[in-house]
C-alpha cells in the first residue's frame, strides 16, 4: 500500500501570518483606538470651545489622529499589515494621490470662487 502524505506546511504558513491578530493583539488595537477617539472627543467638546486650542490647530489634530485610527483599522482589522510590500505600497501610493487631488480640488474652487467675476 501506498503511504498518504500530507503537506501540513501550507496550512501552517496560512496560520501563521495572521497568527499576530490574536484576542490579546485585537484588543490592544481597540484600546489604542479608543484611546484616540476620546482625545479627538476632548479637543472637539472641551479644548477648543474652552478657548484652550486655536480652532485650526484643533482641526490639524483632530484630522491626523483621524488618520491614525484610519491606518489602525486598515492595517489590523482588513489584514493590511500581513500583506505583502508591494500591495502595501501601491495602496499608500493610491491614497496619497487621492488626497492630493481631494485637496487640490478644494484649493482650486477656492480660487474659481474668488476670482471669477458673478454672472
Amino acid at each position: 500500500m501506498s503511504e498518504i502524505h500530507t503537506d501540513h506546511s501550507h496550512d501552517e504558513h496560512a496560520h501563521g501570518e495572521h497568527a499576530g491578530l490574536d484576542k490579546k493583539k485585537i484588543w490592544q488595537v481597540f484600546g489604542i483606538l479608543l484611546a484616540i477617539t476620546v482625545i479627538e472627543f476632548i479637543i472637539a467638546l472641551v479644548l477648543i470651545p474652552g478657548g484652550h486650542m486655536p480652532q485650526h490647530i484643533g482641526n490639524f489634530v483632530y484630522i491626523a489622529l483621524t488618520l491614525l485610527k484610519a491606518f489602525y483599522i486598515v492595517a489590523y482589522f482588513m489584514h493590511l499589515k500581513y500583506e505583502k510590500l508591494g500591495l502595501q505600497v501601491s495602496l499608500t501610493v493610491v491614497f496619497v494621490f487621492i488626497f492630493y487631488f481631494i485637496v487640490l480640488m478644494l484649493i482650486e474652487g477656492g480660487y474659481l470662487h474668488l476670482h471669477m467675476p458673478l454672472v
